[in-house]
């Protein structure tokens, strides 16, 4: 308990000190706007909005374990849809990250439990692209298939009946993938920016040829 008394006591010397320099931050923090919505990895390491140098309020944000999308996932898919019709955000970003454990056990074949049945979602990925990890490094394996999860991810999340509607009614928004690099703190854009039905197996396969290039 004496761990959490300390979070409880960091939080209200947080709050007090964000008031004295910027007495309107929580009023403003109150009306929600965001303009971006962030799907990405679970992992402790990747805080959203500091990697995007955002404030609170300024990203919608859902993680999950090696930010995976599915369309059988509720919790995801309820995010995504209070996101775009409610929210109105204008961009989703799919970011995963290099050393993501979710993608080395997936890419090992490891044995966790449950987290297996969620995992399996990266494996299908590695099986479809098998031909590309011919003769590389494991290093470069892990490397390859986190810029290849975060491509299927991204194309996930535009098939989704929710963005589809929403190009449908010529709505702004735009679908990205990028890539962080825990080494060294940067963001890395893959090459993907699906605005319309149109662009996107387009988009895809040219950002797909360039990971495994």
């Amino acid at each position: 308990m004496k761990g959490l008394q300390n979070l409880l006591k960091n939080n209200r010397k947080w709050a007090s000190e964000i008031s004295k320099e910027d007495p309107g931050f929580f009023p403003r923090l109150s009306k929600q706007r965001p303009e971006y919505l962030w799907i990405g990895c679970s992992d402790s390491r990747i805080p959203a909005n500091q990697l995007a140098g955002l404030l609170p309020g300024e990203m919608f944000v859902h993680r999950n374990v090696a930010n995976v999308v599915v369309h059988s996932d509720l919790n995801c898919l309820s995010v995504l849809q209070y996101a775009v019709e409610v929210l109105q955000v204008k961009h989703i970003i799919v970011c995963g990250h290099y050393g993501c454990m979710g993608v080395r056990v997936a890419l090992d074949g490891g044995k966790l439990g449950l987290i297996d049945n969620w995992l399996r979602h990266i494996q299908d990925v590695h099986h479809h692209h098998i031909s590309s990890f011919t003769g590389l490094k494991k290093a470069q394996q892990w490397d390859m298939l986190c810029e290849l999860n975060v491509l299927e991810q991204a194309i996930n999340v535009a098939r989704t009946t929710i963005v589809q509607d929403a190009w449908k009614k010529k709505r702004e928004l735009i679908v990205h993938a990028w890539i962080y690099d825990i080494k060294d703190g940067l963001l890395k854009d893959l090459g993907v920016s699906f605005n319309k039905d149109d662009d996107i197996d387009k988009s895809y396969r040219k950002a797909v040829e360039l990971v495994v290039a």
